[in-house]
C-alpha cells in the first residue's frame, strides 16, 4: 500500500511557492540535487508529474495544482493545530483575535464583544484594517473572525462563511437646536447640507438611488469612509448626517443629536466572517451563540 510522505509534500510545496528548485533548495537549506530526488520520489508515489519545465522555469501541471491545494490545506491545518494546542497549554487565559474593518461602528463592535470584555479568563486582541488585509490575516490563521458591514461571497478556494449578525435602520441625524422645525424629506435636502458615507458604502448606494428617484440633488457637505469620523461630523456640522443610529447611540440618548428622518428601506448590515477550520475557537462560538440569543429576543 502506498503512503504519503509528508517530508516530500513539504519539499514539493516549497518548490511550488518559490517557483524554482534553486530558490526552494536555498530556503530549505538542501542541495538542489537532493531536492530534485525528493520531488521525483513524490511524483512516482502519486503517479503523475507535478511540474513541467517552460523557459527555464517550473510550471505546475494539472495534477500539481491539485496536489498544491491539498498540501496547502494540510499544512494550514497543521499550523492551526499547533497554534491551538500551544495556546491551550501555555496560556492561563483564552485568546480571541478579532479583525474589524475601519469603517465599522465602534458601538457595534463593543456590543458584539461585550460578553467577553469582563471575563478575567479571556484576552481579546482587536485589529482594525481594510477588508482585504483582514481577510488575508484570517486566511493565515492570525485572526479568528473578521467583523464587517460588507458581505463576502463564499467560494471553494477561500472557504469563507459570512454570518449576518444584525441589521440596523439608517437615519438622518442632526444637532438639537431651539426652534427646530420638522424635517421634510426629501424636499429639505435641496438646501440642507448632508454628510454622507463614502461611495463604497452600501447605504450610500441606496441613498443615492432614493435621491435619483426623487429628482433631488442633495448639497453634500462631506463624504466620510470612517464611522468614527462620521460620528464626529454629525456632532459638529449644522446640517444632517446619514448614519445608522447605533453609531451615534450615546449622542441620541444624551440629547446632543436628534433623529430627523428614518429610512425603513435602507439598512446597515453587520457580518461576522469566519473560515472553515477543523479547530474553531470556542470563544467565537460563545459570541455567535450570544448574538443569536440577542437577535432572537428582538420584537
Amino acid at each position: 500500500m502506498s503512503f504519503l510522505n509528508y517530508h516530500h509534500l513539504r519539499y514539493f510545496r516549497a518548490i511550488a511557492h518559490e517557483g524554482s528548485l534553486t530558490r526552494a533548495a536555498r530556503h530549505l537549506k538542501l542541495s538542489q540535487s537532493a531536492l530534485s530526488v525528493q520531488l521525483r520520489t513524490l511524483e512516482s508515489s502519486l503517479g503523475h508529474p507535478l511540474f513541467e519545465r517552460r523557459s527555464k522555469s517550473l510550471v505546475l501541471t494539472e495534477a500539481g495544482r491539485i496536489a498544491l491545494e491539498y498540501a496547502d490545506s494540510i499544512f494550514r491545518s497543521g499550523e492551526e493545530l499547533v497554534d491551538l494546542l500551544r495556546h491551550r497549554t501555555s496560556r492561563s487565559r483564552s485568546l480571541l483575535r478579532v479583525g474589524a474593518t475601519s469603517n465599522l461602528s465602534r458601538n457595534f463592535q463593543m456590543s458584539f464583544l461585550r460578553p467577553l470584555t469582563t471575563r478575567e479568563d479571556v484576552e481579546l486582541i482587536v485589529h482594525s484594517g481594510s477588508i482585504r488585509e483582514l481577510l488575508a490575516r484570517l486566511h493565515a490563521h492570525t485572526l479568528d473572525v473578521v467583523l464587517s458591514n460588507t458581505a463576502m461571497k463564499r467560494d471553494a478556494e477561500s472557504g469563507w462563511h459570512c454570518h449576518l449578525l444584525d441589521e440596523q435602520p439608517v437615519s438622518l441625524v442632526g444637532r438639537r437646536r431651539r426652534g427646530l422645525k420638522p424635517f421634510r424629506f426629501p424636499e429639505d435636502l435641496r438646501t440642507t447640507p448632508v454628510v454622507l458615507p463614502s461611495l463604497e458604502s452600501s447605504i450610500r448606494t441606496a441613498f443615492d438611488l432614493l435621491m435619483d428617484l426623487s429628482g433631488i440633488r442633495p448639497v453634500i457637505a462631506a463624504e466620510v469612509d470612517d464611522m468614527a469620523m462620521l460620528r464626529l461630523m454629525a456632532r459638529e456640522t449644522d446640517g444632517v448626517t446619514l448614519v445608522p443610529p447605533v453609531v451615534v447611540r450615546d449622542e441620541l440618548e444624551g440629547g446632543q443629536l436628534v433623529e430627523r428622518h428614518r429610512f425603513p428601506e435602507i439598512k446597515e448590515s453587520f457580518y461576522a466572517i469566519t473560515q472553515s477550520r477543523r479547530f474553531p475557537n470556542p470563544l467565537l462560538r460563545e459570541l455567535m451563540q450570544a448574538r443569536g440569543r440577542l437577535a432572537g429576543s428582538k420584537p
